[in-house]
């Protein structure tokens, strides 16, 4: 059945939107359903006129990202910095995805690994605004957090935001997407969005599905890829949604009355898997979740409906059985009313990650991205198959795997690229790569790619092909990172300088050009100094003309950063700025037989530092390297000089 056929006969507009009978295909010059104002009957008061409204918008751009979410967030924004004119869409009010107030998953990333650091934490975009979420959000508000999402975005001066507003259909040229139709219900507005690059970070990715990018649902047969914990037989279930919850302890007794809807708990199946018994009542369970066996997508409404019930039945156990007295004095004090999903669509691109390439931890020259969350394959039925149990956590990463590019892009639109849970990987490979934090990281690479897509008039693929040591670079320079894969940017003037430190207390300054912005296992990359107020001195054998400098400092990337529902697991973090990151420096040149302050950063917040100057000549810079959050000692793992 061809596509257009099948949203004809299938399913309808208004189910397509689930919202205004809005759909029509972006072929004609017309304006398809709620767009249309010809019946509308306006007369306006203050004119004394009639006329129709206007609700029709044209615009243009470079970069067009579709979805919101942590991925989509970070491709916009890193489209956006390296000079992409950006559009970034998204349906719901509020910024953040499945990470938002409306859904409140935690921003999880590379943790529980076999080695001793246990955790490698994502740097880049998703750094920034974890770090800066401590800044504006110690109290850990949901809510708040919306807003420092928001601010995070409106002020990226390249990048412009559509809330409430979704891509539901595209106009092709061949196979490139030439304009993609969005509807915006706040304003009864439709977009016609042309731009050169596409990105659907949206999840479900129905853009994406209407431009006919090849993409896939289900479960593959352990055969097809070689996959130990794949099924014997391929089938169409995915890993299920669920709803989040959180407590207040009033202090006094609390009865509870579940709704009319509940469905009773089946506690005695339940309570056999050591996975659904309660730890903990503060924030939910994510194991009252539930899958589907073909289609998902238009599923999520009876999902909603049932997610609800379930967990109304289980709340009604917790806190009627008599077996958990420890709650009486619980109420229930948020509840999601909108499924956070794991799976749905996965779209092909030229690679297909795999679980047997992530355990073999294979080397690709195209990585742009890590991850190493556990393959956490949830039973896809969820707690209506009682009989599985509730994930399998099949095994744990000794090191962190890689993320090819070329899972990353369409392999037949050639100017769609996407990001997050949507992306070209197998279904057991998705059990690790959906988590956030690796989301996060393929978004910065895709925005990156995008805006060089751009540049370089270019495809995804000629990227992957032509351009990919250039796409590479620029994210190790924006502090992503990727193993077996050192900067080497020849740009950089302070690989050819000699450098020189008033102190070490561990690590060596010539670590701090070798191309490698962490310490890995066993191997070091940093530089530390004896006490703040450290000097750090770069020298040149002849004159250079500088005019910018950037250094990466500590950010303690073996511990965990995220905001959490529940308070108790904050144990073992910092909730603040991280105090090992330096806070205040100078940048210093010598001029005609002295030092001269060209530069200085106060409140530094963020791991990468860029401090600009006027361009000017010299042989010789100096860091004072003045003060950290807290911190003893001052350490850094990179610096870079540009002219």
């Amino acid at each position: 059945m061809k596509r257009r056929d099948f949203f004809k006969k299938g399913i309808s507009g208004a189910a397509v939107l689930g919202a205004a009978p809005l759909v029509a295909s972006c072929s004609s010059d017309s304006s398809p359903g709620a767009a249309d104002r010809s019946t509308d009957d306006w007369y306006q008061v203050a004119t004394g006129t009639k006329g129709i409204p206007e609700r029709e918008k044209k615009l243009s751009y470079d970069v067009a990202v579709i979805g919101a979410g942590m991925a989509g967030i970070s491709a916009a924004v890193s489209a956006a910095r390296n000079g992409a004119k950006t559009l970034l869409v998204q349906d719901r009010p509020v910024l953040g995805g499945n990470a938002s107030s409306e859904m409140r998953v935690t921003v999880n990333g590379v943790q529980s690994l076999t080695n001793k650091h246990r955790v490698e934490r994502e740097t880049g975009i998703i750094e920034e605004i974890l770090i800066e979420n401590w800044v504006y959000n110690q109290q850990e508000s949901y809510p708040v957090w919306d807003h420092v999402l928001y601010d995070f975005v409106v002020r990226e001066p390249n990048l412009t935001l559509l809330l409430n507003t979704q891509g539901v259909d595209v106009k092709m040229n061949g196979n490139r997407i030439k304009t993609a139709l969005c509807w915006q219900s706040t304003t009864e507005t439709l977009f016609y969005i042309s731009a050169k690059q596409f990105v659907d970070c949206s999840g479900d990715g129905l853009m994406a599905a209407q431009a006919g990018a090849e993409y896939r649902t289900g479960r593959e047969s352990k055969y097809e890829f070689d996959e130990s914990f794949a099924p014997e037989k391929a089938d169409g279930w995915v890993m299920g949604d669920c709803l989040m919850m959180i407590t207040k302890d009033m202090g006094h007794p609390v009865p509870f009355k579940a709704p009319s809807y509940a469905i009773p708990f089946d506690y005695k199946a339940a309570l056999k898997d050591k996975h659904r018994r309660f730890k903990q009542f503060k924030e939910g369970f994510w194991w009252i979740e539930v899958g589907d066996q073909f289609d998902i997508i238009a599923q999520r409404d009876n999902i909603r409906h049932k997610l609800m019930a379930y967990f109304y039945g289980v709340w009604d156990y917790i806190k009627n059985s008599g077996e958990y007295p420890e709650t009486e004095n619980l109420a229930l004090d948020w509840i999601g009313s909108i499924p956070g999903r794991r799976e749905s669509r996965r779209f092909m691109g030229d690679h297909i990650l795999t679980q047997k390439e992530m355990e073999n931890y294979h080397h690709f020259d195209d990585a742009v991205a890590f991850g190493g969350w556990s393959l956490d394959e949830h039973n896809p039925g969820g707690i209506e198959d009682l009989s599985q149990p509730a994930s399998y956590f099949h095994t744990r990463f000794k090191q962190v795997y890689e993320v090819p590019y070329r899972s990353l892009y369409s392999k037949n639109i050639e100017n769609l690229s996407f990001a997050g849970r949507n992306v070209s990987v197998s279904h057991m490979a998705l059990s690790s790569t959906r988590i956030i934090g690796t989301c996060s990281m393929m978004g910065q690479a895709v925005g990156t790619a995008a805006a060089l897509c751009v540049a370089k008039n270019t495809t995804p693929r000629g990227i992957a092909n032509k351009y990919i040591n250039e796409l590479q670079e620029q994210l190790l320079r924006d502090d992503s990172y990727f193993p077996k894969r050192p900067a080497n940017d020849a740009q950089d003037l302070a690989k050819k300088a000699g450098l020189s430190a008033s102190s070490t207390f561990s690590g060596k300054v010539d670590l701090l050009t070798d191309g490698v912005g962490r310490d890995e296992i066993d191997k070091l990359h940093h530089w530390e100094s004896v006490g703040n107020n450290a000097l750090l001195t770069l020298e040149w054998d002849g004159e250079v003309s500088l005019s910018q400098v950037e250094l990466k400092g500590n950010t303690n990337l073996q511990r965990k950063l995220m905001m959490h529902k529940n308070p108790a697991k904050n144990k073992g973090q910092i909730l603040g700025v991280p105090p090992e990151l330096l806070k205040d420096f100078d940048v210093e040149v010598w001029q005609h037989g002295a030092w001269l302050k060209v530069a200085e950063v106060r409140e530094n917040i963020t791991r990468k530092m860029v401090a600009k100057f006027d361009r000017i000549k010299t042989n010789k810079i100096r860091l004072h390297l003045k003060k950290t959050h807290g911190a003893e000692n001052v350490r850094l793992y990179e610096v870079r000089c540009y002219s």
